[in-house]
């Protein structure tokens, strides 16, 4: 039976979470044991905080290393798949460093609000399995002050004053900057196409 790990980073969507993989017939184990999180075969980062907090919690539970060396693939969610990148400029901390970039702050503007907070569409880059079913234009739930921008690694992007990305993957190693939890049939199909296919 597939064991799917959600990383106990202290993020607030861990109990949303967990129940969005329940309606998919997944029961995961919330755990920030080291032997645990190697031993899965799905893991999932959640997030809901800041960067620095989200580091500061994997330092604690010396979990940075054995995500950077994890054998798995691994899914960042909201402020957890801002991690994965090299550096945030919120708190201007370094982060895992599995995929190459800097995450930085939205830009408000006339209609823009930061933080980006509601639904927006998705837009396709390029397409994988972990994107597989989801729509052009699908919708999905945003919370978020801060993001990436649009590279090779991108899948799905979005706008908000300027485009940003969605979903990233690069290997084993995904991401999605919304919500899939609460972002209904789009978000579903993510979580699935991952526990199904992986990154």
């Amino acid at each position: 039976m597939m064991q799917v790990v959600l990383v106990d980073a202290g993020g607030a969507n861990l109990g949303s979470l967990r129940q969005a993989l329940l309606r998919l017939g997944v029961e995961p184990v919330l755990s920030g044991d080291a032997a645990v999180i190697r031993a899965a075969d799905r893991v999932i980062l959640p997030g809901v905080s800041t960067a620095a907090n989200v580091m500061r919690r994997l330092r604690e539970l010396e979990l940075v290393e054995v995500l950077r060396s994890l054998k798995a693939p691994l899914l960042g969610v909201c402020v957890g798949m801002q991690v994965l990148f090299e550096h945030s400029e919120e708190g201007d901390v370094p982060c895992l460093g599995l995929l190459p970039g800097r995450v930085a702050p939205l830009e408000a503007g006339p209609g823009v609000r930061v933080p980006h907070m509601g639904w927006n569409r998705l837009q396709p880059v390029r397409r994988s399995p972990l994107t597989r079913g989801i729509d052009d234009g699908a919708w999905a739930y945003f919370v978020h002050g801060y993001a990436t921008p649009v590279t090779g690694d991108c899948e799905l992007a979005c706008t908000h004053g300027g485009r940003f990305a969605a979903v990233v993957r690069r290997g084993r190693v995904a991401g999605a900057q919304f919500h899939p939890e609460r972002s209904a049939a789009a978000g579903a199909r993510l979580l699935r196409n991952f526990i199904e296919e992986g990154a």
